[in-house]
């Protein structure tokens, strides 16, 4: 049986962080901070990042932290989910990333050291990054959000969300998939939301999800249809509070008990009300981590910053 809450998690501590010019196009909810120096947003950046790994392995949560390759322009290297996604079968998916300098972050020796250093078992990698070649892209778990319970691989189609790259995914990782527009307010017109993980979060039970993002009705009912057919219980989010990052969680195990934690930024948190957090709470406790920093000038959230780690482990 697959399991849904995350047993290890990945993390990379960036040493090069900073508002990304190259994907600042279409991601809008990255910002410039005029009052913050460079070195500052670096320094605040490391600070945020550490205290959330500290958070975490404080909950009983497994982080396996590397740090970031400092001979490397590397500016959103502590979000691996997009370059990356680990799977119970032993398989690593690697994905073609939009930005060129997102593309460095990809690491073999990351992989190497799973491997022989932490004691996973990687069966095969399936690389999908031929399709940087024909300017089609897949951003890993950010472009996908899964649903391992039940085979299902969501995605809202985005310039980083192919549908075609999409579907060859679900074919090789035979998984049913569910394709849909997500939009958002910029400015006085509505464009596609970057990444699926902005807007939707699957857990063991429960979904939070913006569906007043689905502007057209029919991806708005196949998304909320396939929900309802796994019998999850759906807590709809608003578009401001997914402009607050309050659909970027993730449902991760811990050591100490059998609760899921459902770790999200302090600002995602903020944005729920409190019928959103009674019924988040009765599948798992909330851990909520101050990320101003990161969310500002990166565009992501915690959700964003954790690679799930579903590997074997090897037996001796």
């Amino acid at each position: 049986m697959k399991a849904q809450s995350t047993p290890n998690i990945l993390m990379v501590r960036p040493t090069a962080f900073r508002m990304n010019e190259e994907t600042a196009g279409n991601n809008y909810y990255q910002k410039v901070l005029d009052n913050v120096s460079p070195e500052d947003v670096v320094d605040q950046a490391l600070e945020e990042f550490d205290n959330m790994v500290e958070t975490l392995r404080s909950e009983g949560v497994n982080v396996i932290v590397f740090d970031d390759d400092p001979e490397t322009d590397t500016p959103d290297a502590l979000f691996p989910n997009n370059w990356v996604s680990f799977h119970a079968d032993g398989r690593v998916g690697l994905y073609p990333m939009l930005a060129e300098n997102r593309r460095l972050e990809r690491r073999e020796d990351i992989l190497f050291d799973l491997e022989h250093v932490h004691g996973f078992k990687i069966s095969d990698v399936l690389d999908f990054t031929e399709f940087e070649n024909h300017s089609v892209f897949l951003e890993g778990t950010g472009s996908i959000v899964l649903d391992r319970l039940h085979s299902k691989a969501y995605a809202a189609l985005s310039p980083r969300t192919d549908r075609n790259a999409f579907a060859q995914f679900c074919d090789t990782f035979e998984m049913e998939g569910i394709c849909f527009e997500s939009l958002q307010p910029v400015e006085n017109r509505r464009e596609q939301i970057y990444h699926t993980n902005v807007m939707m979060c699957i857990g063991s039970g429960w979904v939070t999800v913006c569906l007043d993002s689905c502007d057209h009705p029919e991806d708005r009912e196949i998304l909320e249809n396939s929900l309802k057919e796994n019998n999850l219980e759906i807590i709809t989010l608003s578009e401001d509070q997914i402009a607050h990052f309050a659909g970027n969680m993730l449902e991760v195990s811990s050591t100490l008990d059998d609760t899921p934690r459902i770790v999200m930024s302090k600002s995602a948190h903020q944005a729920l009300d409190k019928i959103q957090i009674e019924k988040i709470s009765k599948f798992g406790k909330i851990i909520s981590i101050p990320l101003d920093i990161i969310e500002a000038c990166g565009g992501g959230s915690a959700r964003c910053m954790m690679a799930e780690v579903h590997l074997p482990k090897h037996k001796f």
